[in-house]
């Protein structure tokens, strides 16, 4: 068997939309126009620095060297080709054919990616996005987590935004904070023999670390990708945490002797002058592979409880003095976690209130309280609504005052003013400071998605909540961050992007809303049975839903709910 080389490439696949309809339509032009494309396609290709590797069709494939150009000549060719070309960008690990041909799981990935683009459009994968900066990074907008077809794997696609004269905002870099779990990059190891031809080895050996380490579900750590980009910075690793927002930082580097190898490895905290664990490792080159696996998950083994210890000794800084209070606290997220009946919320709210009487200045604790008692009022809970509103206006008030520079509390005393009726520029304002503070926080992004769909600003809860979901997909918020998702693409009607969420968000406590807008969103979209059929299952507005449409600051989101409603009723009545 031929052993085959491989390497990391930047991959883009392209082909042309509506080929088949144009083709069925006019073969011979259709024919033409491809043939035209390809020399187009080609010279940006080369003007870019790179090349085309495998055509098929209408399909093209794209390698380049660096992932900037890549993202440049999507741009081009995207904006640029016609027919118009739909555009998949992806970073990853390829091998290389006798005849330059590229097979393996980048390609695959840049493909999946191009099907799922639209007419004049791209998708670029997070690996992608990770790895460049400057004014093309900063165009690239999130479209939140994909599950390509035919791939088990979900990853982040980014699409191409605005221009910086247009008047839609485009996506802003921000300064990344800790995420609430561990965080941790790994470096690319140093060759201290000096090898110039030896990079597959370190770069195979830092993959397999960044894989071993990414199946414990404790730990965020950051692509490899991103990591691979960094080599060769020698900057210290307090400012590169800082820069890739992570606690952690795993250093090493390879010393070969013949057929011997050394591995030294060592953990770094960010703010800390020693490592707080290290590593050697001896071996044989016989079996690379077997080598870098071997090393991947012992380090990853004896790293995980390693952070894990540190976690804990960082722990003693509570957020409040009295552990007592903390417990309490502790004690009421765990009460009304994903829960919104009465009896859980009263519980809550009652060790809440144990907590704030052992520590009054507890900011989480009285921004908690708020939105419990919020909760308590928009599910119809509470038999005395206006001193449910009044307990949680003075609660968030108090929150903000004592927590200004806590991006959670402030999120949460935003999320519960809104709801008691404060004007939308008090609210923007806590939203746009707690962002600033931690724009890593899918909590924060959470609530400033939540503050903007009941603001009928379903454009930007989107945004909110695709970073959100992007930043923790496995948040306890998943299933609210997924119907906020659903009910601002219904919004924005996109209802076939919503239907399949909408059906996810089913699966809440509380269906009713969701089970409206699918029947409203088949209405919309003309398909007939379905609208018949989730007409028939819809059960009779609960208090719930009438409330929950009071709370939008306009009419525009329950009018296209009665629009799609009346359509489907149509279709149901025509029968």
């Amino acid at each position: 068997m031929t052993d085959l080389t491989r390497k990391l490439a930047t991959i883009v696949a392209l082909d042309v939309a509506g080929y088949s309809a144009r083709t069925e339509a006019d073969e011979a032009r259709t024919t033409a126009e491809v043939a035209a494309l390809r020399r187009v396609i080609e010279g940006i290709a080369s003007k870019h620095g790179g090349r085309v590797f495998n055509t098929a069709g209408d399909g093209f494939m794209l390698e380049f060297g660096s992932s900037l150009s890549a993202v440049e000549a999507a741009f081009e060719l995207a904006e640029t080709c016609e027919p118009k070309v739909r555009v998949g960008v992806h970073l990853g690990d390829v091998a290389v054919q006798p005849n330059g041909d590229l097979l393996g799981h980048g390609v695959n990935v840049a493909a999946r990616l191009m099907a799922r683009s639209e007419p004049g459009g791209a998708l670029v994968s997070g690996a992608v996005r990770q790895s460049i900066r400057g004014p093309v990074a900063e165009r690239l907008v999130s479209r939140g987590s994909m599950q390509l077809d035919k791939m088990a794997e979900v990853i982040e696609a980014f699409a191409f935004g605005v221009s910086a004269t247009s008047t839609v905002v485009a996506y802003k870099p921000v300064a990344l904070a800790l995420p609430e779990k561990p965080s941790i990059a790994v470096m690319p190891f140093s060759d201290m023999t000096g090898a110039k031809d030896q990079d597959y080895f370190t770069e195979g050996m830092l993959v397999e670390i960044v894989t071993a380490l990414s199946t414990f579900p404790s730990l965020f750590v950051i692509a490899h990708a991103a990591s691979l980009s960094l080599r060769g910075d020698t900057r210290s690793h307090t400012l590169i945490a800082r820069e890739l927002g992570v606690r952690y930082i795993l250093s090493g580097s390879v010393r070969k002797s013949g057929d011997r190898v050394r591995i030294s490895v060592e953990l770094l905290d960010e703010d800390a002058r020693t490592p707080i664990w290290t590593q050697r490792f001896d071996g044989t080159l016989e079996d690379v592979f077997a080598l870098q696996d071997t090393v991947a998950n012992a380090v990853a083994s004896q790293i995980e409880p390693s952070i894990q210890a540190a976690e804990v000794r960082r722990a003693t800084a509570r957020p409040t003095a009295d552990p007592g209070a903390y417990d309490l606290y502790l004690r009421g997220l765990h009460a009304q976690w994903g829960v919104y009946e009465k009896e859980p919320l009263l519980k809550a709210i009652g060790f809440f209130n144990q907590a704030i009487e052992r520590d009054p200045d507890f900011a989480l604790a009285l921004a908690h309280a708020s939105n419990a008692h919020i909760n308590m009022y928009i599910q119809n809970q509470t038999d005395h609504p206006e001193e449910s509103l009044r307990q949680a206006f003075e609660l968030a008030k108090r929150a903000e005052r004592l927590g200004a520079n806590d991006a959670e509390v402030l999120a949460f005393a935003a999320y519960s003013l809104l709801q008691c009726g404060s004007d939308l520029a008090t609210v923007d304002a806590l939203i746009d400071r707690g962002l600033a503070l931690n724009p890593g926080s899918s909590v924060v992004r959470y609530n400033s998605g939540w503050i903007y769909m009941f603001a009928c600003r379903p454009a930007a809860a989107l945004a909110e909540f695709e970073m959100g979901l992007r930043l923790d997909p496995r948040s306890p918020w998943w299933m609210a961050l997924t119907l906020g998702h659903a009910w601002s693409l219904f919004h924005l009607r996109r209802f076939a992007e919503a239907l399949p969420l909408l059906y996810k968000s089913i699966e809440n406590p509380q269906p009713e809303f969701s089970q409206r807008l699918i029947a409203s969103c088949y209405g919309h979209l003309g398909r007939l049975e379905e609208a018949r059929s989730a007409l028939g299952g819809l059960a009779p507005l609960v208090p719930r839903e009438v409330l929950w449409s009071s709370l939008f600051r306009d009419r525009s989101f329950q009018t296209i709910i009665d629009e799609g409603l009346a359509l489907a009723a149509g279709a149901s009545t025509s029968k």
